[in-house]
């Protein structure tokens, strides 16, 4: 079956059986990777863990799966996407 991208938002379970609601943003790729840009359509904007999150697109026995990032490749992901939707903006937000 794999995973359905035809809509804005997706549903995910994490390995002990939370569903989250994920606005599906962009489809990327970056050192040979496909990424996806997702932002928490489930979350209260209060919540300190709400924010644009990254998923890596894996395949496994012919049906593509969403991985979690580590720590170091998530980071060079955000700086990735970052600069590419500032790429033509000037005032590029600072760290």
């Amino acid at each position: 079956m794999g995973i359905d991208y035809s809509g804005n938002i997706i549903s995910i379970s994490d390995e002990e059986g939370n569903n989250y609601q994920l606005e599906h943003l962009d489809t990327f790729e970056f050192e040979g990777r496909i990424y996806m840009a997702f932002f928490p359509a489930d979350l209260d904007i209060d919540d300190p863990g709400y924010g644009l999150l990254f998923m890596r697109v894996e395949e496994e026995n012919g049906e593509d799966f969403l991985a979690n990032l580590e720590d170091e490749e998530e980071e060079r992901v955000y700086d990735f996407y970052m600069e590419s939707i500032y790429e033509d903006d000037e005032d590029l937000p600072e760290e």
